[in-house]
């Protein structure tokens, strides 16, 4: 007696390539992006997410030849990893944000390696990183980057192509609102400390024996550690701004 098992060979292939285009996104977009979260882990997660919007890209797909289906897995990879880049892009003002205090303040100078970013990073580049994150999963805003992510597939379905102007154009402006938003939000501690500083270089002309450099270290740190827990105070509302920003730059990095 034979068992006769379908199997729908349309449906593992739009899977397939789905699971394709979350890997690459949870690769690159934070905060799954982060070495901590080990790469099996986002693999599995990644398949697990394809699976969940199986009923969003199966219906009306035909099963492709050879030829276009490595194209359609080219496209998702360059889907997903371009769509990961923009939330990189958003999450990373915030480090950005306090990598400029630790310039400013003189904590630059105790940077270390991070193994979670792969790279060079500050005292409070660091602790602002690690706060936002905690913040981003704390209030459910990573829910906003998956559900964001997810309606690109209504946007761009798994055989869909891309028109790079569009995505390139948005690149460049998400980028330069990147830099304007760590601006923002380290602005005010960077002008108080730059005047600090004036302050005391009026004040070592006016008393020169006073030695008033010597009093900038600690007061430069007092300053920076006191303005800077006023920003980690208004992190969640920054968080949260940063969380929709995202959802609204995945469905428009899709169209």
């Amino acid at each position: 007696m034979s068992v006769n098992i379908p199997i729908d060979y349309a449906w593992i292939e739009a899977t397939g390539l789905a699971a394709v285009r979350f890997t690459a996104f949870l690769f690159i977009a934070p905060p799954f992006a982060y070495n901590a979260f080990p790469a099996r882990i986002k693999a599995m997660l990644a398949v697990g997410l394809a699976i969940v919007v199986s009923s969003r890209v199966t219906p009306g797909y035909e099963s492709l030849g050879t030829g276009e289906f490595f194209l359609a897995l080219t496209m998702n990879v360059l889907i997903g990893a371009l769509l990961g880049f923009l939330v990189m892009l958003c999450f990373t003002a915030i480090q950005a944000a306090g990598n400029l205090i630790d310039l400013s303040g003189g904590f630059q100078m105790s940077s270390a390696y991070d193994p979670n970013l792969g790279q060079q990073s500050s005292p409070f580049g660091r602790l602002f990183q690690m706060t936002a994150l905690l913040i981003l999963f704390v209030s459910d805003g990573y829910q906003l980057v998956l559900s964001g992510f997810v309606r690109s597939f209504d946007a761009l379905p798994v055989t869909g192509s891309i028109n790079l102007a569009g995505p390139v154009t948005l690149l460049i402006d998400a980028t330069s609102q990147m830099l304007v938003s760590a601006v923002q939000i380290a602005g005010p501690i960077m002008i108080v400390l730059f005047l600090a500083d004036a302050g005391l270089g009026l004040m070592t002309r006016v008393a020169p024996a006073l030695n008033a450099f010597a009093m900038g270290f600690p007061l430069k740190i007092l300053l920076t550690l006191t303005l800077a827990g006023s920003i980690i105070l208004a992190l969640p509302r920054i968080v949260g701004a940063i969380a929709e920003d995202m959802g609204g730059l995945l469905i428009g990095g899709a169209q």
